[in-house]
């Protein structure tokens, strides 16, 4: 027979109680009638059955003895008889297998199991709960059925294991304690059940590493990353979220896996890095502060996504170096370049954006810039608009006075500082329109704005602001 098998059975009294019957039973030579259903068997020289019913495609690593296991199952007698199930409680079964907590028939069963594999464990009496049985749920000398799913497992030696790394090949540097990282994720439980995600949020991770800011694995596991780098941690209950675990997404003594991918990360002492990428041959001036100069520009983030570019308007950028026209480090990757020299420059969130990032720019971004320089000039100390390249000219009122009528309006007053660019006695600001520094200038110098200046109004900036040291009309 098999188990729930039903047959009836007819015995004739030779093979029942014969002549003698059952005194007050049974009569003498009585034929009987059995209506029989196979609820269990078993035998003695039995083992643990155990039957794969769905298995991962991948399985690194099975279940062995010590390990902390957390599974469902339903639990049943070999006739089909519920008795107990761990998805009534909604909570996983959790517990240390071969220590003695199991019955032994599971300790045996669940060994070598994957996390998210299903089995069908049958578990003879003698290595169940015997001749007692349990309560009043599990008869004596009961065969156990059990379907389980192993959610995940651990053992408390455990540390914390990197898989699937996608290494970038110009990896130049690696994160270390104190360094600052961006990196996107997908937090997800062993048997797959995502609890949490930074795509979710469209914004990346930012964190000190080594510091004690994250779960102690993610700490550990973000040690060594590169730039662009994809890597898995696995990370054990021990050095994540514990026996408590967090919220209603994080099970307690749950092993988390989280893939994650580096944006960027820096370290608050760094400054910029520069890659000159080409230089003239012949390169006897170097840009530096006060010089105006024009370059182009394509900026972006270190996963490639493109911010800004020169590219898109007619001109290329220009400022006045040491001017605070720009972030600083973009200001120090410009100085000491040759005209025509290309440069990539890194730059640091704290010589950038900083913390609050800006427009497309995200917060605490490492930024990259291909930059050529276009030109350059010098310029002029800062708060002027003309300087002379040799002395100023004695009686310059006269000088300046070209019709000799002791008085210079406007017009007169343009010819004649054009006329000294021309000789190369003087040089305007660069990059500011040359008539509005004129009209500026001739207005600082019509005091009581009659359209005209004298001798008596006109002074040189030095006699205005003794701490110069360049002369400006």
């Amino acid at each position: 027979m098999c188990v729930n098998e039903r047959r009836k059975l007819i015995v004739p009294p030779h093979l029942g109680y014969g002549s003698i019957g059952v005194p007050g039973m049974i009569p003498a030579d009585a034929t009987l009638y059995f209506d029989i259903i196979l609820v269990d068997l078993w035998n003695k020289k039995d083992e643990v059955q155990i039957t794969t019913l769905e298995k991962p495609s991948q399985c690194n690593r099975t279940v062995k003895d010590s390990d902390f296991v957390r599974y469902h199952y339903n639990g049943t007698l070999l006739d089909g008889t519920y008795f107990d199930s761990s998805y009534s409680r909604s909570s996983t079964y959790d517990t240390y297998v071969g220590s003695g907590w199991l019955i032994k028939g599971m300790d045996q069963g669940l060994l070598g199991m994957c996390a998210g594999e299903w089995r069908k464990i049958i578990v003879p009496p003698f290595l169940a709960y015997g001749e007692k049985g349990y309560g009043t749920i599990i008869p004596p000398h009961a065969s156990l059925v059990f379907h389980v799913l192993m959610i995940d497992f651990h053992n408390p030696k455990d540390g914390i294991t990197v898989q699937n790394q996608v290494i970038p090949k110009d990896c130049k540097r690696r994160a270390v304690t104190g360094d600052y990282v961006r990196y996107h994720y997908n937090g997800t439980l062993m048997d797959g059940a995502l609890f949490d995600s930074s795509y979710s949020r469209n914004t990346t991770y930012n964190t000190y590493i080594g510091m004690g800011y994250i779960i102690p694995g993610m700490d550990a596991g973000l040690q060594g990353v590169c730039i662009g780098e994809w890597r898995r941690i696995i990370i054990p209950p021990h050095l994540g979220y514990g026996e408590k675990g967090a919220g209603n997404s994080i099970p307690g003594s749950a092993v988390l896996i989280f893939n994650v991918h580096v944006i960027d990360f820096h370290n608050p002492k760094d400054s910029i890095d520069i890659e000159v990428t080409y230089k003239p041959e012949v390169c006897n001036v170097t840009s530096k502060k006060g010089d105006f100069i024009m370059y182009h520009y394509n900026c972006s983030l270190l996963d490639g996504t493109l911010l800004f570019s020169s590219h898109s308007y007619e001109n290329p950028q220009q400022i006045t170096l040491g001017m605070n026209k720009v972030i600083d480090g973009l200001d120090l990757g410009l100085t000491g370049m040759c005209k025509g020299e290309r440069r990539t420059v890194i730059v640091p969130p704290h010589l950038g954006h900083g913390e609050s990032g800006a427009r497309d720019v995200p917060a605490s971004a490492v930024m990259k810039f291909d930059i050529e320089l276009v030109h350059r000039e010098e310029g002029v100390p800062e708060g002027y608009l003309f300087i002379w390249l040799d002395d100023t000219p004695e009686n310059l009122f006269e000088v300046m006075d070209l019709d000799k009528n002791g008085e210079v309006p406007l017009e007169e007053f343009s010819t004649f500082l054009k006329a000294q660019v021309e000789e190369g006695k003087g040089r305007f600001l660069p990059g500011v329109d040359r008539e509005r520094s004129i009209s500026d200038m001739f207005i600082n110098q019509d005091r009581n704005k009659d359209q005209k200046i004298t001798a008596e109004e006109l002074k040189l900036k030095t006699e205005e602001e003794a701490d110069r040291v360049h002369e400006e009309l």
